[in-house]
């Protein structure tokens, strides 16, 4: 089976993100994937923390992430090198869509609550955020 890695891909177009999760495993090899955009499995293994899994154990994994259409590969005769299907922007968008779905019932105030209230940010960090977010209101603003 031929994948084609083209990291060009046309900007406008959405990738379709597979529908279902990762595991803490899959997506420590999806964020080895992002970091190195292509590779091969022994590449990825050293680029793992120690302790490491076994070469096998990343391979599988490797594969489980293909049937999920996380990854593809190109072929070198019996060698194969993986790259991302999906974006890690595509990804975080899509987790964090569904985190504020199943923890803050769709409602982002109540996630701004959860994160000015619980996560004891400092004085600092909620100016910076209110920054951005006054930067956001006037952008949209401007906008018909």
């Amino acid at each position: 089976m031929k994948n084609d890695h083209n990291p060009e891909m046309n900007k406008n177009l959405q990738p379709e993100i597979p529908s279902r999760d990762l595991t803490k495993a899959e997506e420590q090899i999806m964020q080895v994937l992002w970091r190195l955009d292509k590779s091969l499995v022994h590449g990825i293994l050293n680029e793992l923390p120690e302790p490491r899994p076994a070469y096998n154990t990343v391979s599988t994994i490797i594969r489980i992430l293909e049937q999920k259409g996380f990854v593809g590969h190109k072929a070198y005769g019996r060698t194969h090198e993986y790259f991302p299907l999906v974006s890690k922007q595509e990804y975080r968008r899509r987790y964090f869509r569904n985190m504020i779905s199943n923890y803050f019932g769709n409602s982002y105030p109540s996630l701004a609550s959860y994160f000015t209230r619980e996560e004891n940010l400092s004085l600092k960090e909620l100016e910076e955020i209110r920054g951005l977010i006054d930067k956001e209101i006037k952008t949209k603003k401007v906008k018909p």
